[in-house]
């Protein structure tokens, strides 16, 4: 795992100084090996942090050239299927100099251009410079698991893997966007290509950018899609089949993401994803490290019991960590990490697992994707029994349920989403169930005359990108997996993870698995209204032992709501937000803590302007 850095323009480029500073902004990302590279004309730089994992010599520095073909490239993430790739591209006359994938990467663009990226299996975001063609080629991974930001101005395209890279660069001017400080208020993260800073974007997953160093333009397009659905109608599936498919493609994903020439361990929160995970790796070593995290004090959120039972009957090498004694005072650290502020109190116990196991390993395998790819989530169960609710119910009825749960409802109050989603049209939308605040409080909370939004707000932004699907649940598990997946629960993991130097891996987010959920298999066995997972608890009741709890979803968190009642967490967060230069209404804000009080499910939306303003401070935004 890596950290890169760029520039390209269609003039030289006059001040380079920044780039070597951006580069080291990002050390974390790779404490073992530092590399520049400026073109001989002065048009196109690189930066390059290095995590060594595959060849660990001298052979695997970046930036990588390949003289004979004029291209540079520099790369961060994993291909895993780098060897298949690798003995391919030997038959059709390659040599290879080092094992690293970054050298497989130079020969399968130099052999297929742009296509590719079809043919690779992994995370990545990588840089390519071309000087035959003068382009500089941008490419991120299918699902979103390594990030890529970038600014494109005035023929010149800057780009990183943190938004703190380009921040070193002193003409880089932090403003803020009001559309996306209004989506991470109103869906709890900034969607697709926009940024929480003007002028930056995000490369969309499966998409890649091509940049002219003639034109000046930058072009984007996608390489890859989710499959159609499956029919729901299929007979001839088998459920056992479907099952046994399953496990054969996690065992293969599993085997790839496990070759490394480092440690390798395994993040078990005792929940079905990792603990099926462990078995299988298990299965495929003898050598086996499991690591968990517990809270002392809060029963409802230690994992150590759970994770035990797994971790003793496949026979692993268990670590606990007991974060029970954490101070808030770790939020600005988590806040300087994140380039765009988070809505997920869960960033706390991944970053401290993860500081755990890099005590004793440089790789981690983790369960994420598994919830969106095959129904996990409480939400998928719950809309189903609301689709079943509102068919019954004249519209007008369900639009007044709504209306009033709008206005008469406070903030935080359980079941209120629910309610306003009564006036939703579950036939071709989708509610936003995850809303933080909606645009009347909002408007509570922003009261500088700056932050109006012109153009789109949250809820617009969200009901454009909810995909077109006649199935209810698949509609759902689309809309999270091109949406909450990669900017939420991959950023929360990829930055804790690297801000530990610790590469965290997602075997579920094998390509081949994404395809097979999405196009083999049917929404009865992802969830049902009393259901969910239901084919991953097939195969868990094949392979875990008998007394695993396959009901139980938890996964890492924290007892959030428990810390804001009183004490340390309450007084750090009360300092942070009624502070005089705080963005947010006081007034708003002590609405909320008295939620608090009153044991409405506030603690996630304090968390929300907590984060955003120590990194609104961090980083000296203007607003």
């Amino acid at each position: 795992m890596c950290g890169i850095i760029g520039t390209a323009s269609t003039t030289p480029i006059e001040s380079r100084a920044w780039l070597k500073r951006g580069r080291d902004a990002i050390a974390h990302r790779g404490p073992d090996d530092a590399g520049l590279w400026w073109s001989d004309d002065g048009y196109v730089g690189f930066g390059h942090r290095r995590l060594s994992i595959l060849d660990l010599s001298s052979a695997g520095h970046q930036p990588m050239e390949w003289k004979s073909t004029g291209c540079t490239l520099v790369f961060n993430g994993e291909i895993y299927n780098h060897h298949s790739l690798r003995d391919e591209l030997v038959m059709l006359g390659y040599d290879f100099s080092s094992q690293c994938d970054t050298e497989v990467i130079l020969a399968a663009y130099d052999k297929w251009g742009i296509d590719c990226l079809r043919h690779f299996k992994g995370m990545f975001a990588f840089a390519l410079f071309d000087s035959r063609r003068k382009r500089l080629f941008l490419a991120r991974d299918r699902a979103g698991e390594k990030p890529l930001f970038y600014s494109h101005k005035d023929g010149t395209i800057k780009f990183g893997s943190e938004l703190k890279a380009l921040m070193a660069d002193d003409s880089f001017e932090r403003r803020l966007s009001p559309r996306a400080l209004d989506m991470y208020l109103g869906m709890g993260y900034i969607s697709d290509a926009d940024c929480i800073l003007a002028g930056v974007n995000k490369l969309p997953p499966a998409h890649y950018a091509i940049f002219s160093l003639d034109s000046g333009t930058l072009d984007i397009d996608s390489y890859w899609d989710l499959p159609p659905k499956v029919s729901e109608s299929c007979k001839s599936v088998n459920d056992s089949d479907l099952v046994d498919k399953l496990e054969n493609l996690l065992e293969k994903s599993i085997r790839m993401q496990l070759l490394a020439d480092v440690p390798v361990g395994i993040l078990l929160s005792g929940g079905v994803d990792s603990s099926l995970i462990t078995a299988i790796a298990s299965r495929i070593s003898t050598k086996v490290k499991t690591f968990t995290v517990g809270f002392s004090g809060h029963s409802d959120y230690d994992e150590t019991a759970h994770a035990r039972l797994i971790s003793d009957y496949f026979k692993t090498e268990h670590i606990e960590l007991n974060a029970g004694d954490v101070g808030p005072e770790i939020l600005v650290s988590l806040a300087r990490q994140y380039d765009e502020p988070m809505v997920d109190s869960s960033m706390l116990p991944t970053y401290l697992v993860s500081s755990l196991v890099r005590e004793h390993c440089t790789v981690a395998l983790g369960g994420d994707g598994a919830d969106e790819l095959f129904g996990g989530y409480a939400h998928y169960s719950r809309i189903l029994k609301s689709s079943k609710m509102t068919s019954l119910l004249p519209r007008i009825v369900g639009d007044n349920i709504a209306s009033a749960a709008t206005y008469c409802l406070p903030q935080g109050m359980r079941g209120r989403n629910w309610l306003r989603a009564l006036s939703c049209d579950l036939k071709t939308g989708l509610p936003l169930i995850a809303s933080l605040f909606d645009s009347r409080f909002r408007e509570k909370l922003l009261l500088t005359s700056q932050l109006d939004i012109s153009d789109e707000n949250a809820e617009q932004i969200w009901r454009k990108r909810i995909p077109i699907s006649d199935c209810l649940l698949d509609r759902t598990t689309r809309m999270d997996f091109k949406n909450y997946l990669p900017e939420d629960i991959l950023v929360k993991i990829d930055r804790a993870s690297m801000l530990n130097s610790l590469e965290l891996r997602a075997p579920f987010l094998d390509a081949d698995i994404i395809e097979f959920a999405f196009s083999e298999v049917p929404s009865r066995l992802k969830a049902n209204q009393n259901q969910r997972k239901i084919i991953l608890k097939k195969l868990s009741a094949k392979l875990l032992p008998p007394e695993f709890d396959m009901q139980r979803k938890q996964g890492f968190s924290i007892p959030l709501g428990d810390w804001l009642k009183n004490g340390s967490w309450r007084d750090f967060f009360c300092a942070t937000l009624y502070a005089e230069d705080s963005t947010f209404d006081q007034r708003a804000v002590k609405e909320l803590f008295k939620g608090i009080d009153a044991g409405r499910a506030n603690g996630e939306r304090l968390f929300a302007l907590v984060m955003f303003e120590l990194w609104r401070k961090e980083y000296k935004i203007l607003i």
